[in-house]
This record gives C-alpha cells, structure tokens and sequence, in this order.
C-alpha cells in the first residue's frame, strides 16, 4: 500500500495517476475531502493537524508520500506546517514506511547561485524560514535512520489544471484565455521551471527505488532555460498572437501587497525574479538517464490546448 497525504493539489494529483500506471494497485489517498484519481483509490479522510487521525491513515503503507499544501498565508503556514510534518514522520516511524517528503526552494538563497542539493539554506522572509525549519526536520529524521526517508526538491512549477504559480496565473493563464500575458519584476532573467507531471513522475520514480533514500534530489527541468521575453514569445507563436505582455516590476508588486492579501504573501519572493535562476538537476539525470524530460515547447502546447510543432 502506498500513501499519499495532502492527496488534492495538482503535484498528488499526477503523483496519483503515475503510481497507478506504473507502480501500485493499492493507493491511498488522504486529505481533509479526498477525491478519487483512479477508480481503484481508497480514500482515507484526515486532518493532518491531527496526530492520532494521521497514524490511522498511514497504518499498513509501505511508503508515504508527503505533499500537503496550504494556502499561502504566513501565519498558516507557521501555525501548521511543521504540526502536520512532524505528525506524519511519527506516523511513518509508528507504521514503520517509507517516507517521501516533497519540497521547494523557498530556503535557498535568492539569487544567481546554482541551486543543488548541498546548496546551504539562506531563507528570506518567513515562509522561507518554515520551510528551511520543515527540511530540517526531514534531514534529522533521515539521520536518525529508523525509517527510509528522501528529500524531493522542485523549483516553480508550470503545467496543466489547476497548478498554481506565478507563470501560470500570470502568463499563461492568461494566453490561453485571450488576455494579454503579465510577467513578474523582470522579463531577461533565466528562469528554470518544472513540469508538474515530470514532478510527479520523477516522485514516483524515487519513491519506488529503494537505493534512493538517506538522500536528497532535484527533480528534473528541462535543460534549456527560457527568459519570460522567450516563453511569452513561444506561447504566443504557438497561438498565433502578437507577443505582447506586461512586466509587473518589484516596486507594483510591493504597493499591490498594501491592498491585497495575496499580494501582500508573494512580497518575499520577488527577489528571485531579479536575477538568473539556476536549478540544477543533473544527479537526478545521471541517476535516472531513461527519464524523459518534458521539453516547454511540449509542455505548453498541452496548457494552451495546440499542437506542439503549431
């Protein structure tokens, strides 16, 4: 039995569909309201915050995958992230699992250095500072050794559905609906994204190779690295429309956080978009040299619904 807790974001919601295709009949998936992805789920309603509800979800797993989300307030986050990890590591260590924690990069610095897996934490802002504290409570448990535990570290996202991140909501969304694109702070910074579906696969893939725990993995991009001048360009090539957009500099965004809370919550990550970002995967790849990436090209044509040579 493999398990999935916080079973209803995109990234769980692909993760579902790989293990089924590819590793497991028996899946279950758990959240506050889980909703089935294959016919054959099992679905374990559970709050995370929870301690108790969360070992009698994890009972009988072989490995659990950890890829709860909350909605991006600070306060939230401070107040359950760490409650919600710590109760899932004392559930796998109870139910003796294997624990496949999914992560980001809010804890490495925000600037033009390659981010590996060694790169030291530098968190800015107070999300950063959760998750660094988060990764932190993986890492002990990894050296603690009583459990298998591996760390899965992904960049900003872009991709189908409901995936949520900047370039989606802002660029591409908006591509695909006929509005005209907007990029955050700056339009000739690198960027290095990754498709939520390669996310998920590479997950799954770590998840059920046992000689890949004790160890912490970028999961793979694409190796061509695009500004948002560059993906804005495909995009709308690929539509047929001029490539126009508007750049939201720092400063719009800044004043913007004033009036709305959702802006006010991304303020510390603006930094990031000042510079190149440079997300390095190659362990992965070297480890895995079968596992094809999805090029922006292919990936996008599946977002905005056109052929991908179109």
């Amino acid at each position: 039995m493999q398990t999935i807790l916080g079973a209803n974001g995109q990234i769980a919601v692909e993760l579902a569909r790989e293990l089924r295709r590819q590793y497991t009949s028996e899946l279950k998936l758990v959240s506050r309201n889980p909703r089935k992805v294959n016919d054959s789920d099992i679905l374990v309603s559970a709050d995370l915050m929870n301690g108790a509800q969360t070992a009698q979800a994890v009972k009988s797993s072989s490995v659990v995958y950890f890829t709860a989300g909350l909605p991006p307030d600070t306060a939230l986050w401070e107040a359950q992230f760490p409650t919600m990890l710590r109760n899932a590591l004392d559930a796998c260590r109870a139910a003796g699992a294997s624990f496949a924690y999914f992560d980001n990069t809010y804890m490495y610095p925000q600037d033009k250095r390659i981010q590996r897996e060694d790169t030291p934490f530098e968190p800015v802002g107070r999300k950063g500072r959760v998750r660094a504290a988060m990764t932190a409570m993986v890492l002990e448990e990894m050296q603690r050794g009583d459990i298998p535990v591996v760390i899965c570290r992904a960049p900003e996202f872009y991709g189908p559905g409901q995936t949520q991140s900047f370039t989606n909501a802002l660029a591409l969304e908006p591509l695909k609906n006929g509005q005209k694109p907007r990029v955050p702070v700056r339009d000739d910074t690198l960027r290095t994204l990754i498709w939520t579906p390669d996310a998920s696969r590479a997950l799954a893939l770590i998840g059920n190779t046992p000689d890949a725990f004790g160890q912490t993995w970028h999961l793979p991009c694409c190796d061509e690295r695009l500004t948002y001048q560059q993906l804005v360009g495909m995009a709308s090539e690929m539509l047929g429309t001029p490539p126009t957009y508007t750049v939201l500099g720092k400063w719009t965004l800044m004043v913007a956080g004033l009036f709305s809370s959702k802006a006010r919550e991304i303020r510390e990550l603006l930094p990031r978009y000042e510079q190149d970002n440079f997300f390095d995967s190659s362990k992965f790849k070297q480890r895995f040299p079968a596992f094809e990436v999805t090029s922006y090209r292919k990936g996008l044509a599946q977002i905005l619904m056109v052929p991908p040579s179109a």
